[in-house]
């Protein structure tokens, strides 16, 4: 399962490159009528000029989660570690036949990984709808510059449907039809919902009544800020930026109420089984008979290690 499981991963990750980086998957020609001012915004410049430069957005949707989970999960065992009878635990889990990992190693890789799956889901989906709607970003006609006398437009409103129509500089036009839904908005609710609710189900200290909440709502606030500033700065439409965040949302809660059951499991600690109780556990397979019992109980309890 853990190979079928790094498969799925490859292909996710695979098929996110080439919606990104390639142009395997041609871009709709939507049409616009000429003049059309609802596409006449000024246009805002490079991403990387952004208040909220892709850099910027790509490292916090992976770092921050990536730390905040793995210093959480460390704290959560320490705690733990601290407080538990460990004499009589064994300390190692059974990956297969040839692997030990740590319970610790083990949930924080889990989370992160379906965090990360649905990181890449969410790109996919995005690319998916913009690849297929070819939806213009505010300032299209600012970047298309077509030529309107051409075009016959000074007769009075026509409806175009040509992509050579346009004028301008190629990457842009491509860019500036890609406006529907807004990958920012996805990828940043999507970010902070996980997290959100990861934080809501894991913090059990009576110290964080309210520091849950405030770190959760203080996520939310960046990402919603995030849709915010695609539309002042005339890079998305409101319907764009809404439709970002239903689906990073939607795929947000599918990923933790579905996948990781709301982060509910057993304890890092408590997934071992103690000592004692696996060694008076009946061995199957073997006679109920009183000199076999006298046999078992002459001997040295035995361990076993969970197998997963």
């Amino acid at each position: 399962m853990l190979y079928f499981q790094l498969v799925i991963m490859a292909g996710a990750v695979m098929l996110a490159y080439y919606f990104e980086y390639t142009d395997t998957f041609s871009v709709r020609v939507q049409g616009f009528f000429c003049p059309d001012h609802a596409f006449t915004k000024p246009y805002p410049g490079p991403e990387e000029l952004s208040a909220v430069p892709p850099v910027l957005l790509y490292t916090a949707v992976t770092g921050v989660p990536s730390l905040l989970i793995t210093a959480t999960e460390s704290v959560l065992f320490l705690l733990q570690y601290i407080s538990e009878d460990l004499d009589n635990r064994e300390k190692i889990i059974v990956m297969g036949d040839c692997c030990y990992l740590n319970p610790l190693v083990r949930r924080t890789f889990r989370f992160l990984g379906v965090y990360a799956f649905g990181l890449f889901a969410t790109d996919i989906f995005v690319n998916a709808g913009q690849v297929v709607t070819g939806n213009l970003s505010p300032y299209f006609l600012t970047v298309c510059k077509p030529n309107y006398t051409a075009l016959g437009c000074q007769q009075g409103v026509r409806f175009i449907n040509q992509q050579e129509a346009c004028t301008g500089n190629v990457d842009d036009i491509l860019r500036a039809r890609k406006s529907f839904p807004s990958k920012e908005a996805a990828l940043s609710v999507y970010a902070a919902l996980y997290l959100a609710m990861y934080i809501t189900c894991t913090m059990k200290a009576r110290g964080t009544r309210l520091a849950k909440p405030l770190l959760s709502l203080g996520l939310m606030c960046l990402a919603f800020l995030t849709g915010i500033n695609r539309v002042v700065e005339y890079r998305n439409h409101w319907s764009d930026v809404i439709a970002g965040f239903i689906i990073g949302g939607a795929i947000a809660v599918f990923m933790v109420v579905c996948v990781v059951k709301n982060f509910k499991g057993k304890p890092l600690l408590g997934e071992i089984p103690p000592e004692e109780s696996v060694s008076s556990a009946p061995v199957l397979g073997q006679p109920r008979t009183e000199h076999m019992g006298k046999y078992i109980s002459s001997q040295s309890p035995i361990t076993y290690a969970e197998v997963t």
